[in-house]
């Protein structure tokens, strides 16, 4: 039973096994991961196919008609940083482009289509004969591909080639001169569930092999090197002989559909030519059983490239040894006495006389040679992995199951594993720092793959909590997509997926206004739609991916909670968020037939404030039926508000309903700020990283700060982390109030102190929801001011003048990372939140005021350069 169908099958009893996060983890023991970098395999995997010096046709800027040739100077994702060819060394004239939108073509493309190859006007000094300059240019040029240019496959990760039902050739295991065709079921990150051709859903002969295992082989390759094509002794007797050359036909008739490009399996390891002979002895570990050193016996050589190895066994009795196929650069093989010499423990042959095994003693009970020193690799010891590392890895035991993985030993090239979570205990495994069976932390959640978390204290889950309470775990997107996967397929609930449980699509229309608690950017990173599948699953899954999409995911959390007086009506799930380093959950509750989902996710966005179609079963093409494009973040009140009986902004009143209502908070407020002012001096980056738009500036002053309230009412320690929060909030308080109202003599005397400061405070403010007055004219010239006027198009802009406009901002500091990326004007224009706090490694206030002058530059670019 799997951790999904442990879930299911605790269901009844209300316990759940806790959520697995590779960073708590790592810090809860003291360990460090494994660099990723070692991890070769899957830095190839991670290839988009395109690589530095390979040339291709690019359109010229200046004139779209003409085109000239590029060397790719390095890549990114899509994204290509190019060179056209005649600039030799100069960097200036660089360019990013973004595969899938840019015009790009394979070498020799215009020639066929009859295009116009010309020299752009940078380098046309320096090129006299353009012919001859092409003609020397690409002599012996690699040219980018054409598969990945042009058609379907443009712009796809060479691994998305090999789908679910393509078809390669296996060697055997037995008899590396033979080879029989596989189907591929399941691919994950380019590690491949295979199915020998024959076999119908049946599970026993599957295998897992990564697409660069030296025995797996693109079709035709048995026909080329001259080895025979047929199944595997194991499942030879399941079909006849005619069965099985039936089998074979109709396969090379469907090949042209289901045939992997030989050009993904470039990157293969190469087979060396080895030196053994029959009868030779070395040590040894079984690839089944990578568990014990044991002496072995090279009983074949087939050819120059590939021998049997034999595990001894000396009891009469055995009939069966083990034996597999290897080549000179096989993993797990050693000379005589590798064990001695590096202190290992060499495991006696079954039958062997006596517990102290000598090596000298055996060859000449055997008489045998030992193959010399010479027939092995050189193994080296620069690797980067060290002990008591973590890293995640295949379960011998059971190919299909990949566990937590700690480093306990370390020698030359090889790498003792303890598996963390196994399903049955598993002994120590040994493996060479170079098998395609280990991959680097956080491998199976970036692939969707579900990893074995290790074994932990249930904890139970109750059914109805009516207050969002402080928790260690928090359920990430990922994991939710492989739950909802999983528990369709191997539920053990007694709920039926028919039409009555069977939730439609659920469609996100990231155009329709998002309200004041979700961020619009966020949202239109989600998925296009969620579904079809079982009501549940599918509603939790949507609403966790809302929640994440919240400027504040536990406020969202606490206007979907279930209320506690509340009638019962659905189905209760409990929900996490996570927020400033805290983590919370609710139950929900959640429709579960399908009659009621788009009421359910009607009554969810009015929750949420948002367009009642920014999600549900209804996808919105062009406009929506409540014309909520018009809106902005500071009118939702009006329109979709839950008309409760709260001030939002200024009253009516004027200043005396203001103050009467805000003096409480600021006496709070007051006392807080002295408490903190030691921490405030060292804070300074955290004054304006709240994004705009976001609840802090959308005039629910008081709203916000009963949330804030609320989520200190959460915590039982008073930590520097709470602290770091309540100084958040009295500086976004203290911004608030010097906005909307400005009379108070307070903060008037801390306005005096700094003009500067509050000059850029005030830069990121949104003005109060007030429908009855409109903004001053003061208010108004500070909107204008934020409007960026630009001298030169940004399309145009160098690496030098980035960084001028960011040395101008307040995000100076920065410059020096867009120097050291080398990011000129169009790379400035295709940088995202995402793509910053990952590629620059920024926290998130930072992060977001870099990106607030990327936005204004982008939009200054739309009003003045675009037309």
């Amino acid at each position: 039973m799997n951790g999904e169908q442990q879930h299911d099958a605790d269901a009844g009893s209300g316990v759940e096994e806790a959520e697995f996060n590779w960073d708590e983890y790592l810090e809860d023991t003291g360990a460090t991961a494994a660099p990723h970098g070692s991890f070769k395999h899957v830095d190839t995997s991670l290839q988009n196919g395109f690589a530095p010096g390979m040339k291709l046709e690019v359109a010229i800027k200046s004139d779209h008609n003409t085109y000239w040739v590029a060397t790719i100077i390095t890549t990114c994702g899509q994204l290509l940083l190019l060179r056209y060819d005649g600039y030799g060394e100069d960097r200036k004239a660089d360019f990013w482009c973004d595969i899938m939108t840019a015009d790009l073509h394979p070498v020799g493309w215009c020639e066929q289509n009859k295009k116009i190859l010309k020299v752009p006007e940078g380098i046309k000094d320096k090129i006299s004969d353009q012919e001859e300059f092409l003609r020397q240019t690409l002599t012996g040029a690699c040219s980018a591909p054409a598969n990945l240019l042009e058609g379907l496959h443009r712009g796809k990760n060479p691994l998305d080639f090999i789908a679910p039902g393509s078809r390669l050739e296996c060697q055997n295991s037995q008899d590396s001169l033979a080879a029989w065709i596989v189907k591929v079921v399941e691919n994950v990150g380019g590690r491949l569930k295979l199915r020998y051709e024959g076999l119908v859903n049946s599970d026993q002969s599957d295998q897992w092999m990564f697409y660069l295992d030296p025995f797996l082989h693109q079709m035709g390759w048995a026909t080329q090197q001259g080895y025979d094509l047929q199944p595997p002794a194991a499942i030879r007797s399941l079909k006849s002989e005619a069965e099985w050359q039936d089998i074979l036909t109709k396969v090379k008739e469907e090949e042209e559909g289901s045939s992997v490009p030989t050009d993904l399996f470039k990157d293969k390891p190469v087979i060396g030519v080895h030196s053994f002979t029959e009868s030779m002895k070395l040590e040894a570990v079984d690839p089944v059983a990578p568990f014990v050193l044991s002496p072995a016996t090279v009983v074949k050589v087939f050819n120059e490239k590939y021998f049997l190895v034999q595990i001894d066994d000396l009891r009469p009795e055995c009939t069966t040894s083990r034996s597999y196929i290897c080549h000179v650069n096989s993993a797990g093989i050693f000379p005589v006495q590798w064990s001695l010499k590096n202190g290992l423990h060499l495991s006696p042959p079954p039958g062997y006389p006596g517990q102290d095994f000598d090596w000298a003693d055996y060859l000449k009970q055997c008489g045998a040679e030992a193959a010399p020193q010479s027939c092995f690799p050189l193994l080296t010891s620069n690797h980067g992995f060290k002990e008591n590392m973590k890293l995640e890895a295949v379960n011998p035991v059971d190919p299909g199951e990949i566990c937590i993985a700690t480093i306990t030993k370390v020698k030359e090239s090889y790498l003792w594993l303890q598996l963390e979570g196994s399903k049955k205990p598993v002994p120590e495994c040994i493996v060479s720092v170079e098998s395609m069976n280990i991959f680097p932390v956080g491998w199976c959640e970036t692939n969707g793959y579900q990893l074995r978390p290790p074994r932990r204290a249930m904890v139970n889950k109750q059914r109805k909590i009516a207050v969002v309470q402080p928790e260690k775990q928090i359920l990430s997107s990922r994991a939710v997509h492989e739950r909802l996967k999983n528990q369709e397929l191997n539920s053990t609930d007694s709920v039926v997926i028919n039409g009555k449980y069977c939730c439609p699509k659920i469609y996100f229309n990231h155009r329709c206004f998002s309200g004041p608690y979700l961020n619009k950017g966020r949202i239109a990173e989600l998925p296009q739609s969620v579904g079809p599948g079982n009501c549940v699953l599918v509603l939790k899954e949507v609403l966790t991916l809302l929640i994440n999409a919240a400027y504040k995911p536990s406020r969202v959390l606490r206007e979907l909670q279930l209320d506690e007086d509340a009638a019962w009506h659905g189905h209760g799930e409990t929900l996490k968020a996570k927020y400033k380093g805290k983590s919370y959950r609710a139950t929900v509750e959640v429709v579960r037939t399908a009659d009621r989902v788009a009421d359910f996710c009607r009554t969810t966005c009015i929750k949420l404030e948002c367009c009642p179609n920014l999600f549900g079963p209804q996808m919105v093409l062009d406009k929506c039926s409540e014309n909520c494009s018009i809106l902005t973040k500071t009118k939702y009140t009006h329109y979709y508000g839950k008309r409760k009986n709260k001030r939002i902004g200024r009253p009516p009143g004027g200043h005396s309903n203001l103050e009467a209502g805000m003096k409480k908070t600021n006496k709070r407020r007051k006392r807080r700020k002295h408490f903190f002012v030691h921490k405030k001096k060292r804070s300074s980056t955290s004054v304006d990283s709240s994004p705009v738009g976001s609840p802090e500036g959308s005039g629910g002053e008081e709203e916000d700060d009963q949330d804030d309230i609320d989520e200190e009412s959460l915590s039982e320690d008073s930590t520097s982390e709470q602290q770091d929060e309540l100084l958040e909030e009295s500086e976004v308080s203290e911004k608030k109030s010097r906005s909307s109202s400005p009379t108070q003599s307070e903060l008037s005397h801390c306005l005096a102190q700094d003009q500067d400061k509050r000059k850029r405070k005030l830069r990121t403010f949104s003005f109060s929801d007030d429908e009855n007055k409109p903004p001053s004219p003061k208010e108004l010239k500070i909107e204008v001011a934020e409007k960026l006027q630009l001298d030169s198009n940004p399309l145009e802009w160098s690496v030098a003048d980035v960084v001028r406009f960011l040395k101008s901002t307040d995000c100076a500091p920065l410059a020096r990372i867009f120097l050291d990326q080398e990011i000129d004007g169009q790379a400035l224009l295709l940088l995202t939140l995402p793509t910053v706090q990952e590629c620059m490694d920024l926290k998130l206030g930072p992060a977001i005021k870099l990106c607030h002058h990327i936005e204004r530059v982008k939009l200054a670019f739309y009003q003045q350069f675009a037309n």
